[in-house]
């Protein structure tokens, strides 16, 4: 594919998000900003989380991985699906009972100040880790797809991508990021299809016949009960990580919650989660028959495979099928993916940067009470504020990463997502009082003791951890905070 095409495509891409920006943010004030007003339809947001939730890293490391892990990744999706019963179950009506518009508020009336603010802060840096490397997914092939033609550095194409993330979502905010991520949904889903279907023409199959392949291939594996438990592909491990996974990158995230509460009332919000389930299983099993039917094309093409795995899916779209003669379909292969890889990632980034303006604007600057006037300074000022960081934080994991980036973005939030998991477990399940002032020491003792605890134990055993250092995490949050309660409930 050429620069110019590419280029093309994304400008034509960009104009269009921009065109729904300056529709839906007509009027919008900060409370349309932060909750949309609570008039979406539930089937736009779940149709719109999709993108969210999977994003880019789901886009290009889920097909790469299948070459060393096999379908061993769909253990952990249907472990989702047990964390998406219990967040609408249990978390999201005590969300919409009070009413919240960040949900670490709820640790004010539960805990106290410094409870609050903790959560929170976590949060934003959970989210901002996570974000910036799903990020880093799509600059990086459009960084070989346009910029590297034009001799444009990476961190110069990375800043343009921030830019135009903001310039669409500055003032709709989340009213204009649940049409976005919709359209940029079924943007990613799409690309997938495509490409599916190219490969199973190339290779000469018919639907039923493409199904059997995979089935029959090597890759195809999904459970593996009789592995030991120093398998990272246990089936107790990846299931049981997932749902704790899905709790806490979901049930305890601003930013798919956020989304959750602009629906009308908890009957749609519930309704939203259930088909949301639904339709992501469905989507990363198409995730992964793509990565078998990719393998698969390229042993019998004789093409050789990337040494890193998240390269092999935009290697084979852009260099390999953009390559072929038009009218062929490999050209809108090459076309749909650029599309897709944007979309997915943008869909996942441009609703964190959202997110994580309303945190902070929320839980830290207290603008709730403020005139309206000052109340869109703050959020614009803090906006563009994490903008820069989205920046320096991709150039930063740019320089250091050596994993593929769907490993990168679990363990990060084993780490920085457990104190969420221990506080709304121990809020939830206890009704003791803590001493509020001590949570923050907790909150970051725990991932520092995991840390060394995971260490020591792979160092001195055969075991080895996979995610679950996310539980373990959340243990030692819960540990503390009973250690240091106070008798009063």
């Amino acid at each position: 594919m050429s620069a110019g095409l590419a280029i093309a495509i994304l400008v034509g891409y960009f104009f269009i998000l921009v065109l729904i920006s300056i529709k839906t943010s007509k009027g919008a004030d900060t409370n349309a900003f932060f909750t949309a007003n609570k008039e979406v339809p539930w089937y736009l947001v779940a149709f719109g989380m999709i993108g969210t939730s999977l994003s880019g890293v789901t886009f290009i490391s889920v097909p790469g991985a299948v070459l060393n892990n096999s379908f061993s990744y769909f253990q952990m999706v249907l472990g989702f699906t047990l964390g998406y019963l219990f967040i609408a179950t249990v978390l999201m009506p005590l969300y919409y009972r009070l009413n919240l518009i960040s949900i670490y508020s709820y640790f004010e009336e539960r805990f106290g100040f410094w409870s609050y603010k903790t959560a929170s802060a976590f949060f934003i840096l959970s989210r901002t880790l996570g974000s910036a490397v799903r990020l880093y997914v799509a600059a990086q092939v459009l960084q070989i797809a346009i910029y590297d033609p034009l001799g444009v550095p990476f961190w110069l194409s990375v800043l343009i991508t921030i830019s135009l993330i903001w310039v669409y979502t500055f003032k709709g905010g989340i009213k204009t990021i649940v049409i976005t991520d919709t359209l940029q949904t079924f943007f990613l889903i799409t690309a997938v299809a495509v490409t599916i279907t190219l490969i199973t023409k190339e290779l000469s199959l018919g639907f039923t016949e493409m199904i059997q392949t995979v089935s029959d291939s090597a890759y195809s594996k999904i459970f593996y009960f009789e592995s030991g438990w120093s398998d990272a592909k246990n089936f107790f491990k990846l299931f049981f990580s997932g749902a704790l996974i899905a709790i806490v990158m979901t049930g305890m995230d601003q930013d798919l919650m956020q989304k959750n509460l602009t629906c009308r009332d908890i009957g749609e919000a519930k309704k939203n989660m259930l088909w949301f389930t639904v339709v992501l299983v469905v989507v990363n099993l198409m995730f992964l028959g793509l990565g078998a039917l990719m393998y698969i094309y390229a042993n019998s093409k004789g093409i050789e495979i990337p040494a890193k795995t998240d390269d092999f899916y935009p290697m084979l779209a852009l260099q390999h099928f953009g390559n072929f003669e038009l009218g062929s379909g490999g050209v809108i292969v090459a076309i749909t993916f650029l599309i897709g890889i944007t979309a997915a990632t943008y869909a996942s980034s441009d609703s964190a940067l959202t997110a994580l303006t309303t945190a902070f604007c929320i839980d830290f600057l207290s603008i709730e009470g403020k005139p309206e006037k000052e109340r869109k300074r703050l959020k614009n000022m803090t906006h563009v504020g994490f903008s820069l960081i989205f920046l320096v934080v991709i150039l930063i994991f740019n320089a250091l990463n050596s994993t593929d980036v769907i490993t990168a973005v679990y363990k990060i939030a084993s780490y920085t997502y457990g104190p969420l998991l221990g506080l709304f477990a121990y809020g939830i399940f206890t009704k003791r009082a803590v001493n509020d002032k001590l949570v923050p020491y907790i909150c970051v003792a725990a991932p520092i003791l995991t840390f060394v605890l995971v260490n020591v134990i792979e160092k001195y055993s055969s075991y080895r951890f996979g995610f679950e250092n996310l539980l373990l995490n959340g243990i030692l949050v819960i540990i503390g905070l009973f250690i240091f309660k106070k008798p009063k409930a």
